[in-house]
């Protein structure tokens, strides 16, 4: 699998882009039902997700590592390319964080985490979509799950509570194999998968957390004076 995500937009242009963004938001969209007056902030790629609540969030924004700035989606949100470890705003910004297409190819993860705890409120949610590595995304190549470090749920989980995360529930979505194929009958795959197999097989991970207060502030923590440069 390769280290590196190009061509994430086209991607999600194609027909096999369109079915993995509405099965994977139809779980996002059970754990999150409604954020009205939130402000949510999208970490990594996440312009086909972050329309579930466009309509009902006080601030939406679309956060891209500098290595997916040539994917930044304009329209969904307020899009913005900074450094993953150096977010441009203030502490307690956010009452969501969405993390897709980001912790698999972050050049540290630990810093990454380290700037999301510090911009989510603290009493906040965040939840992360990694490929999970016993799924067969994680080794299609030719969707943008199948670049950077897959994790399996477990992973997920120990990773988010090593950096002051409590995770509160688990999911999974893409049963469907990453083929042309089977994704014409991707919501019948996907009902038999949740049905039939474990998750620890399903293509996505999905982890929801919240900060874990009584175990401090992330080591290493910086005091940020950066101040909030946009808004919806």
């Amino acid at each position: 699998m390769g280290g590196e995500v190009h061509g994430i937009a086209a991607f999600y242009a194609t027909p096999a882009g369109a079915v993995a963004a509405r099965l994977l938001a139809q779980r996002l969209r059970l754990l999150w039902p409604a954020l009205r007056g939130q402000a949510v902030l999208g970490i990594g790629y996440t312009a086909p997700y972050l329309a579930l609540w466009s309509n009902e969030a006080t601030r939406s924004i679309a956060l891209s590592p500098a290595t997916l700035a040539d994917d930044a989606e304009p329209g969904i949100g307020v899009p913005l390319v900074a450094e993953e470890e150096a977010m441009p705003f203030s502490d307690l910004s956010f009452d969501r964080v969405l993390l897709i297409h980001g912790l698999e190819v972050a050049e540290n993860a630990r810093r990454l985490l380290r700037e999301v705890w510090r911009v989510l409120k603290d009493d906040g949610r965040l939840v992360v979509v990694a490929p999970n590595r016993r799924g067969l995304w994680a080794h299609a190549e030719h969707t943008p799950f199948g670049h950077g470090q897959p994790y399996s749920p477990g992973q997920v989980t120990r990773l988010l509570e090593r950096h002051l995360f409590r995770v509160e529930r688990r999911d999974s979505a893409l049963y469907v194999p990453p083929y042309a194929p089977f994704l014409r009958a991707g919501g019948a795959w996907e009902a038999a998968g949740r049905a039939l197999w474990p998750a620890r097989h399903a293509g996505l991970a999905i982890v929801e957390a919240r900060k874990n207060l009584l175990a401090g502030s992330p080591a290493g923590r910086v005091a940020m004076t950066r101040q909030v440069l946009v808004e919806a």
